[in-house]
């Protein structure tokens, strides 16, 4: 069977509940201590790609960022996300894309993605989300991007998926600014353990 990224999330996000599925997140307080770490000011154009319907925006918000995009494959996550938000939804910009298939005007002063990188397995979709990643990134923008480790999951959500090690994600962003690396144990909510690498890098080209 050819696999159909919508096809397949609009599935898993039907079929489950937000605190089902082993990503979810209450405060994903590391994600929140790396966009903060930028210094950037609440004016930061950020995305936040394979969101889900992911608590991050929420917090954003609370944080007092103005300028927040969310990307994912499936309306049924993204239209969950938007009714918990209530009024507040419409400050944000929605987008029902599939990443490999994204293309847009805007430019991102952070570029965000937990748990997306790993379920492309295929060179050519890495080499495309790389390329992505390098041009809607303002010059002196941040990656900041999570993956499985190597001793993480080889599955998930009934995919493949692709571990990395620092060395692996430093090497796939060589033309990036490593600016740091840290693993982190990720518990579900169904209790089992996941262990998750975060890369924090910076787009090489001087001030925006």
């Amino acid at each position: 069977m050819t696999y159909d990224a919508k096809e397949h999330w609009e599935n898993i996000y039907q079929t489950k509940e937000p605190n089902e599925v082993s990503w979810h997140q209450e405060k994903p307080t590391t994600s929140l201590r790396l966009i903060t770490e930028t210094n950037l000011d609440k004016n930061a154009r950020i995305i936040d790609v394979g969101a889900g319907d992911s608590m991050l925006v929420d917090n954003l918000l609370a944080l007092g960022f103005r300028n927040i995009t969310v990307l994912d494959v499936s309306s049924m996550a993204l239209n969950r996300a938007k009714k918990r938000l209530r009024d507040k939804a419409n400050s944000v910009k929605w987008i029902e894309s599939d990443l490999r298939k994204f293309e847009t005007n805007d430019r991102y002063d952070i570029w965000h993605d937990r748990a997306v990188l790993h379920f492309l397995t295929k060179e050519e979709d890495i080499s495309r989300y790389v390329e992505r990643v390098g041009r809607l990134l303002k010059p002196s923008g941040y990656l900041i991007v999570s993956t499985f480790s190597e001793n993480g999951p080889k599955r998930c959500s009934g995919l493949e998926v692709k571990q990395y090690s620092i060395g692996s994600m430093k090497k796939l962003f060589c033309d990036f600014e490593h600016i740091r690396s840290i693993e982190e144990e990720h518990t579900t909510p169904a209790g089992a353990l996941q262990q998750f690498l975060y890369g924090v890098f910076k787009k090489r080209g001087g001030e925006k």
